[in-house]
């Protein structure tokens, strides 16, 4: 069965004014990640979106991204709707254009689910697919939280191979790590500031939205930890923090597009009604990306 790790960037989807894929824009979104040294990507995420997008759109990001990925690492893709009907749809159209690792699927949203319907609902999309599941907890968007136990008993079932953990919550995460078999079922952080410490406690990387702008830096969190150099993953860690402060100042994916665009790849624009980013934002993202040597780093995109 496939084993998700490493660092996986939750990639954005680019955007026209309209709400239409720049398909060229996410060519180049990857090539950049893959580039960075990632060891995977992450499309139709909360990052990319999903929550927004057509399932024509969702379709064609699939297509573009398995044929311009061309197998140089793993693709991972959301199945994260807010009914399990509709969750069961994307998985099943994801398996059709075929190409995709595994699957993420969120807890349900704007709906709040008991411990034992979220497990009827990851069971019964288990079972639609063939391809593997990543469980996706992230209790700050959703309020809905995926307990201790309902982790221990998904992590039984056979395609049910991890979980991403966005929760914050170090004891949890290290909980999850804890109660399920660490060589069939995989714990990444979703919270980029905790990636170096989930790896201390036996984590397997890490989805990452920052990913998305300092590719190399994160994936070198991973690197040197698991080349033993855990005093240099500790100070990498350190120095991604200030990036990840700025992604939670403005509208969610905003800064994510803005710091892409100050790169030099135009990721166009995030679905209305977010739309403003505040000029201290975008002067402190400006400084950050700076301090990271990623300001104008690519030089001509396209």
């Amino acid at each position: 069965m496939f084993k998700p790790k490493g660092v996986i960037p939750a990639l954005i989807t680019p955007l026209d004014k309209n709400g239409n894929l720049l398909e060229g824009a996410l060519k180049e979104v990857i090539d950049y990640t893959i580039a960075g040294g990632v060891h995977g990507i992450f499309i139709l995420g909360s990052s990319g979106e999903i929550y927004g997008l057509t399932d024509s759109q969702k379709r064609r990001v699939i297509e573009v991204t398995v044929e311009h990925t061309a197998g140089r690492v793993p693709i991972y893709c959301g199945a994260s709707e807010i009914t399990t009907r509709d969750c069961i749809k994307t998985a099943q159209l994801a398996q059709e254009i075929g190409g995709v690792s595994a699957l993420s699927v969120l807890t349900p949203y704007f709906m709040s689910p008991t411990q034992n319907e979220l497990i009827e609902h990851f069971t019964a999309i288990a079972k639609s697919t063939e391809l593997p599941i990543v469980l996706y907890g992230n209790e700050g968007r959703t309020h809905v939280k995926i307990a201790i136990n309902t982790c221990e008993v998904l992590s039984k079932i056979e395609n049910i191979i991890g979980i991403k953990d966005s929760s914050g919550d170090m004891t949890k995460m290290a909980e999850y790590i804890r109660v399920t078999d660490r060589e069939k079922f995989s714990v990444l952080a979703g919270k980029d500031t905790l990636i170096y410490g989930g790896l201390c406690h036996g984590g397997s990387g890490a989805i990452a939205s920052t990913a998305n702008l300092a590719p190399q830096l994160v994936s070198d969190i991973y690197n040197t930890f698991i080349a033993g150099d855990y005093k240099k993953s500790l100070e990498l860690q350190f120095k991604l923090a200030p990036l990840r402060f700025c992604v939670d100042k403005a509208t969610f994916p905003i800064v994510l597009k803005e710091g892409l665009k100050m790169i030099g790849i135009d990721a166009g624009y995030t679905f209305a009604p977010v739309s403003e980013i505040a000029f201290e934002v975008k002067q402190q993202l400006t400084d950050v990306l700076k301090d990271l040597e990623l300001y104008q780093k690519v030089k001509n995109p396209g």
